[in-house]
């Protein structure tokens, strides 16, 4: 029997041997990234259904020196999540809800509940789990904790890490940390938790959670905004959060290329506006109050603020669906720019006033760098998260445009560090970002990153090569 064999035998073990996939076939879905830039390769898939079979395939893989990478629904956008050999650890089975406490605001679920199902069980109970992504229906819970997910409800929420009170993790040696406390003051040393939210599964494997709720939304309101510019829409927010606080749960931007393509690829879209803008947002109003309607609350504040000259023209929805469609229009962004050819991604915070600047000036630095060049910025604004994506101009070839990737990060990159700014804001650095990670990060942070990853990982078998380059390489 030859040494991957004996593995093989001793994993399925801990899992049965239907949940140890070797075949072709089976393992091709595990070996893909979303965005389609990298094929990953493994020795095998091995799918556990509890926190003590975790435990024991992590334990036995460390005995044997071989890599693990965690996998949750797959739906990362930086490769943080692509094994490059190894055994890929599906955390898929482990998706049961083990205690949801109203009176806590508490649920506690294992890693592998997909995102959707831990906000349907939080509704059920009259609650809100806020956490809400486009990938949603397919990702889990697990992913979003170790790579500390953003998406649409940060601005009121906060990201992952602020919606967690405790963890079970399972360490590189196979031994497991129960930190599932549903406590919001705990002083009792350090706060472990945090070592391993948005650490991409290189310190540990997220098993379980618990996590905060919120009370659940009475009413909405969403309008979508047509802008004279990016300074009309920082000043707009401004505005909004002084008058409606708490309440201004979104604030999206969209710049007039992303809403053309989106007109122009998704089935049913309709042009909100009459005209054309120079820039868009997406406001979103919620109230936990019984009784009172969000939209009472955002109307006057747009008609204000219209008087003002901050908006140029507004619409707000008149029911829930006209809300989902308005939403829509900034949801389906990223799908839709695949139909207008290859696209180079960067996904970057700045301070919020400095926002402005960073789009006047990466859009002309880039469109300098590569005339025909077409920008799709949009995202987050209220938190100072713009999707940076460049679109290949019409007439050039795909790979010939991919193969300018790293120049145009090094021109975005250098922008957002100037302003102060992060060059990972919500997707990570997984495998796509490492390099330039190494070249832009303070040499002091690199060096306590690298402490806690051989404190904790001293073999180097939680997915190896990722965020920092893998010591073991030349």
């Amino acid at each position: 029997m030859t040494d991957s064999s004996r593995l093989l035998a001793s994993l399925a073990e801990h899992v049965g041997v239907a949940h140890v996939l070797v075949n072709a076939a089976d393992l091709a879905p595990y070996l893909a990234e979303t965005r389609g830039l990298r094929r990953g390769h493994a020795l095998a898939v091995v799918r556990p259904a509890d926190t003590a079979a975790v435990a024991g395939v992590v334990r036995t893989c460390a005995e044997a020196g071989v890599p693990v990478v965690a996998q949750g629904g797959n739906t990362g956008h930086v490769g943080g999540g692509l094994p490059q050999g190894g055994i890929v650890l599906s955390l898929a089975r482990l998706n049961r809800l083990r205690a949801l406490d109203p009176v806590n605001a508490s649920i506690t679920v294992e890693a592998g509940m997909v995102l959707a199902d831990v906000q349907a069980a939080a509704r059920d109970a009259g609650m809100l789990f806020p956490l809400s992504l486009a990938s949603e229906g397919s990702c889990r819970i697990g992913g979003n904790l170790s790579t500390n997910a953003g998406g649409t409800a940060v601005l009121a929420y906060g990201n992952a890490r602020d919606l967690v009170l405790g963890l079970e993790v399972v360490l590189a040696d196979g031994r497991v940390w129960n930190g599932l406390k549903g406590l919001r003051k705990d002083n009792a040393g350090y706060d472990l938790k945090q070592l391993f939210l948005g650490s991409e599964g290189t310190l540990g494997l997220v098993t379980a959670a618990v996590l905060k709720l919120h009370p659940r939304p009475l009413s909405r309101s969403v309008a979508f905004l047509g802008l004279a510019s990016a300074e009309a829409a920082l000043a707009l927010f401004v505005a909004l959060r002084a008058e409606a606080g708490a309440g201004l749960t979104a604030f999206e931007y969209v710049a007039p290329f992303g809403l053309e393509i989106v007109l122009r690829h998704r089935a049913g879209a309709r042009r909100p506006l009459a005209g054309r803008h120079a820039a868009y947002a997406l406001v979103e109003v919620s109230t936990t109050r019984p009784g009172e309607d969000a939209g009472t609350v955002l109307e006057p504040m747009l008609a204000r603020a219209q008087a003002r000259g901050l908006v140029e023209d507004a619409v707000l929805a008149a029911s829930e669906a006209q809300a989902l469609a308005l939403w829509d229009l900034r949801e389906s962004l990223s799908e839709v720019q695949k139909a207008e050819g290859a696209s180079i991604k960067h996904d970057v915070s700045v301070p919020l006033s400095r926002l402005p600047e960073f789009l006047a000036r990466a859009t002309r630095a880039c469109e300098a760098e590569l005339p025909g060049l077409r920008v799709c910025a949009f995202g987050h604004f209220g938190d100072g998260n713009i999707h940076f994506n460049l679109s290949q101009p019409v007439d050039m070839d795909r790979a010939a445009f991919l193969a300018l990737w790293d120049r145009f990060n090094r021109i975005v990159h250098d922008i957002v560090l100037a302003l102060g700014g992060s060059i990972a804001a919500e997707h990570g650095v997984g495998l796509l970002k490492r390099a330039e990670l190494g070249r832009t990060a303070d040499p002091v942070a690199l060096d306590l990153m690298r402490t806690l990853k051989a404190a904790l990982d001293p073999m180097n078998i939680l997915n190896p090569g990722k965020i920092l380059p893998d010591p073991t390489a030349p």
